[in-house]
């Protein structure tokens, strides 16, 4: 039989025949398991995987600009020697993360260029990929034939393609 507290489970039988001895159970033997949370189906679509790492590094640079500032303002308080040097550095972090947020703009413009908008439900991309899919189908069974031909010896076969 388990200790009282150990990792496994007791049965009904076993917790009956353990109350009967007189074996104190305690309350993670005698609840039922619950999940700490429940999953629910996301409310939106996850980023797609090049625009998150670009949003992710346009919020990293973006936090460490607004650091950054603080700290030339700080200087500039304290008037310290540091305070020009973090100003200018200031300055080039502002234009850096302007750019990094462009840089998230452009990537997820260019994922939806590229892939399409998949809700919208008369997408080009859409058309497009059924297009692609048509014409590799086609190829295929054209490769097929040829292989087929291949097989025969010849037979059938024009004297020129």
């Amino acid at each position: 039989m388990p200790a009282v507290g150990s990792d496994t489970v007791m049965g009904t039988a076993e917790r009956s025949r353990a109350s009967e001895e007189g074996a104190t159970t305690t309350t993670q033997e005698r609840l039922p398991y619950r999940p700490l949370w429940v999953e629910e189906p996301a409310r939106r679509r996850r980023l797609p995987d090049p625009v998150r790492t670009a949003a992710v590094r346009a919020v990293l640079i973006i936090s460490l600009t607004l650091l950054q500032a603080m700290v030339a303002f700080l200087c500039t308080l304290a008037e310290s020697w540091l305070a020009f040097p973090m100003v200018i550095s200031s300055v080039v972090s502002t234009v850096v993360a302007t750019w990094s947020v462009l840089d998230v703009w452009v990537t997820r413009q260019v994922w939806n260029q590229r892939n399409g908008v998949v809700s919208a439900p008369n997408s080009t991309a859409r058309s497009l990929r059924r297009e692609r899919r048509r014409v590799r189908r086609q190829a295929r069974a054209a490769e097929r034939a040829q292989e087929r031909i291949r097989r025969q010896g010849g037979t059938g076969q024009l004297s020129h393609p």
